[in-house]
This record gives structure tokens, C-alpha cells and sequence, in this order.
């Protein structure tokens, strides 16, 4: 996947020219609402060129083959087809695109290290018997590099039409579907969603939908909820009850308990509990996860950190969600959201508590506009879609900038009365580096909050970074 930084001078028709893609292909893959206003500073996505072909009535592989001049070989390989007797009338194939013409004196071990693929599989795709005997002017078919296989979730709080549009559009990128969410009441009662709808639309795009469990109560969450839950036994077995019978009933996979600002002393009390929905939930097929705040140590004080513990998290539930995101949020002070030097201290120490493939690293899919001087307690911050942060620097003609250090991109601009703001956002840069780091540590996946914040540019450097799981 490339990414272009928008330069000084730079139209959309110079970059088209610059990496062999048209205008129209630029523009629908990072959804421009306005293609003559570029702003500078701002990441751009230049798609793949990618051809598909569709199986037509007596077509064989091998006239396709001829077709796009690749070999057979290449097509199975692209498309994973086991069986090349397995295909049929109205089959799209993917062809190879990715092509390499020798240059004077190269070898298959220069050719093999400048694109990252083994010398092996380029031999196989292009059928080469003398891997010694290559010769300029040949043109080589790239395989595409093997991507890992990563889980991917996904909250929504959304279920109406708009909600479900979000799903039809961007399933295919995801694992996971998270209603956000099922609140626990004193008694062991949940209070219902209406999310049948959103939950049907995901089992037709294959994601899989798990049920979230908060503390949640009257506009925040409640530490004083949790306890009651917590020191009861009886209320916990009636909550466990009704939380089977809603999975049951509308085809939950999985269980995503989010209880936050427990009180300290309840840590022990939260892992007993979730010991015991595990022993009640797995035997019935039934995977169990948590949403945890991003601490550094063991020791961090604070009412959102002490209960939540991750060696025992990481010994009891099937996988953690940590919730990196947020140490620039709306009530504080201007930074980053989730700023990559932070998010990578948070995931070490939570390598050091529990298992790579149990970690499902949180990541924003939004930003906030701050006015300027931060006053504490002053007006919160507007939450703006990475789409909306960008039209907003070409509104106040604002140059972007990217913080190295935090892997992020901000800008400033003075509104309509003169007051100064600040925005950090999201782009194409900054989840690149996140994704890099989940591929660096080898963690299980990513969790992203939330959904309803266009941000079109993010599932195609996903898809390039991973392969979706699907269950």
C-alpha cells in the first residue's frame, strides 16, 4: 500500500501521472468529496491496481491465462484455488498484477529482497526452470506477500438503517460485531437493545456478533453497580442465566465484558466473577473476552486501573480487549489520541502479564477539535471522523501537520471569530504505524472504536496489512 503526503503544487492528475492510477481510482479509494481541493499535508491512499475477471460460459484457466499473458499458476495461487477443474460460470478471479521486468545484471535473490517474497515463489509463479538463467527485458509475475491472519473487532452503537449500512459496507473487514451494549442492572436483569436488525445484516457479510456487558447506569459507568454484582453470588448466576438466554435467542458467539471504574478493592471480586461466567459460558461453546484500560505496570493507581488486572485477565477470558485510545480526549488536554509511543509502552507491559495472541490492541477511528487555550473544565472538544477533520483544514485553509513521535497528524486554524484550535486525527500514516506494531509483536488483532466515524482510508491499509479472520 502506498501512501502520498500531498505536497506543495500537487493536483490530483500530477499524482495520478506519478503512480499509474487515474484520478477516478485515487478519489473513490479515499471517498474525496471534492477532488480539486487536495490539502497540504494530507495522506492519501493510492490504491492497487488490481485487475478481476469474470468466468464466462467455456472459458478454461488456460484461455484466461492467455488472455492477461500469466501463467496458470499465478491465477491459483492469486485466488487460492486448490482444485483447477473447481471453477465455474460466473467465478471472479483476481489477476496477478504485480510484474517485475528484469534489468541488466539483476538476479532472482536481488529481485526476491527488493519485493519481500521468497526466491521460491517467484520461480513457481513464473514457472522458471533455472532459477540462475533470467534475463532483461523478461517480465516477472510479484506473488503477493503471505499477510498474517488477524482478528478483527469492531463496537457499534448504531443499529438503526444507518448502523446497518456501516456493517454491509465494511464486514468484510471485520471478525467481530459489538453492540454497544447490554447493561447489568442491580438485580442480575440486563436491559435489552433493539439490535436484531444490525445482527442479521451482520450473519449475511459473515461477522460474527458478540454480546458487550456494561456496567453502564444512568449516563456513566457505575462502580457501585459492580460491586452489588460482584458480592453476590445468586445475582451473578441470574445475570449469567439471562445473559445465555440472549445469546441463545439472537446468535452470539461470544461474550465482551466491559466493566470500568471498578472500585480497588473489587479486584479480586471481578476475577472470581469472571472465572466463574467462563466456567458457565465456555462448556457451551461460548468464547469470553474483557475491555481494559491501557495501564503501564501493575501499581498504576486510579480508579479506572487498579481492578483490572492482566495476568489474571490473560489466564481467565479467551482474549483482552485494551482500550489504547483516548489519552487525547475530549475534557482534557490537546494531544494525540492514541499516541504510538504510548500504545506501545501500554502493549509491552501487557506482554509481560499475559500471551500475544490474547491481546487485541484498541485502536480510535475518530479525533477532536480543541479550542484554544485549553481551559481544565472548560468546553469539551468536538469528536470529528478522520473525513471531517480533513474538509476541515481545507474549510479554514489549514496546512497539515504529522508528529513523529506520536505518529499522528494535527493541525491548526483560527475560526470564523478569530479563536484558535487544534485537531488531532487519524490518517493513513498513523494506523499504518499501528498496524506495524501488531505485526511487530504479533498480537492476536486489533478493536476498533467506533464505528460511524467515516474513515474510508483505514480498511484499505488494513486489508493490506492482514488477512480477516472469519468463523
Amino acid at each position: 500500500m502506498l501512501i502520498h503526503v500531498v505536497q506543495s503544487g500537487d493536483t490530483l492528475w500530477r499524482i495520478s501521472q506519478t503512480y499509474g492510477v487515474t484520478i477516478d481510482q485515487i478519489t473513490a479509494a479515499n471517498q474525496l468529496p471534492n477532488p480539486n481541493q487536495l490539502v497540504l499535508g494530507q495522506a492519501l491512499v493510492i490504491p492497487e491496481i488490481a485487475r478481476y475477471h469474470i468466468i464466462q460460459p467455456g472459458e478454461t484457466l488456460w484461455s484466461i491465462a492467455q488472455r492477461y499473458g500469466v501463467t496458470i499458476e499465478s491465477i491459483l495461487n492469486e485466488n487460492q484455488i486448490q482444485d483447477p477443474n473447481m471453477i465455474y460460470s460466473g467465478q471472479r478471479l483476481r489477476i496477478p498484477s504485480d510484474f517485475h521486468i528484469v534489468k541488466s545484471g539483476e538476479t532472482l535473490w536481488a529481485i526476491s529482497v527488493k519485493y519481500g517474497v521468497p526466491i521460491q515463489d517467484i520461480v513457481r509463479v513464473n514457472r522458471i526452470t533455472d532459477p540462475s538463467r533470467i534475463y532483461p527485458g523478461q517480465s516477472l509475475i510479484i506473488p503477493e506477500k503471505a499477510k498474517p491472519l488477524k482478528e478483527v473487532n469492531a463496537y457499534i452503537t448504531r443499529f438503526d438503517q444507518s448502523g446497518q449500512q456501516i456493517v454491509r459496507e465494511i464486514g468484510q473487514y471485520l471478525t467481530y460485531i459489538t453492540p454497544f451494549s447490554y447493561q447489568v442492572r442491580a438485580d442480575g436483569t440486563i436491559r435489552n437493545i433493539n439490535e436484531t436488525e444490525l445482527l442479521n445484516v451482520a450473519r449475511n457479510v459473515n461477522v460474527s456478533p458478540l454480546l458487550v456487558l456494561t456496567n453502564f447506569s444512568e449516563g456513566e459507568f457505575s462502580s457501585e453497580l459492580a460491586h452489588e454484582i460482584f458480592i453476590n453470588t445468586s445475582i451473578q448466576d441470574t445475570l449469567i442465566d439471562n445473559i445465555v438466554q440472549v445469546m441463545q435467542q439472537k446468535g452470539y458467539i461470544g461474550l465482551n465484558i466491559d466493566f470500568e471504574y471498578i472500585y480497588p478493592q473489587d479486584r479480586e471480586n471481578y476475577n472470581e466473577f469472571l472465572r466463574r461466567v467462563v466456567s458457565r459460558l465456555r462448556p457451551l461453546g461460548y468464547s469470553v473476552s474483557t475491555a481494559v484500560a491501557p495501564k503501564y505496570s501493575a501499581e498504576q493507581k486510579g480508579l479506572l486501573y487498579e481492578a483490572h488486572d492482566y495476568p489474571a485477565h490473560g489466564e481467565i477470558v479467551d482474549f483482552v480487549v485494551i482500550m489504547t485510545y483516548e489519552w487525547g480526549w475530549s475534557g482534557g488536554p490537546p494531544m494525540a489520541v492514541a499516541p504510538i509511543s504510548e500504545v506501545r509502552q501500554v502493549i509491552q507491559y501487557a506482554l509481560s502479564e499475559m500471551p500475544s495472541n490474547k491481546i487485541m490492541m484498541g485502536m480510535p477511528l475518530y479525533g477532536y477539535d480543541w479550542t484554544l487555550p485549553y481551559v481544565q473544565g472548560g468546553p469539551w472538544a468536538q469528536t470529528l471522523s478522520p473525513q471531517a477533520a480533513v474538509a476541515r483544514a481545507a474549510q479554514y485553509g489549514a496546512a497539515i501537520q504529522f508528529d513523529e513521535k506520536a505518529q499522528s497528524p494535527f493541525y491548526r486554524y483560527h475560526d470564523a471569530q478569530g479563536k484558535e484550535h487544534i485537531v488531532w486525527f487519524e490518517d493513513a500514516r498513523s494506523v499504518q504505524a499501528k498496524y506495524d506494531l501488531v505485526k511487530e509483536l504479533n498480537l492476536r488483532g486489533v478493536s476498533y472504536w467506533v464505528l460511524g466515524n467515516p474513515f474510508p482510508q483505514n480498511w484499505l491499509v488494513l486489508e493490506d496489512n492482514f488477512r480477516i479472520q472469519k468463523y
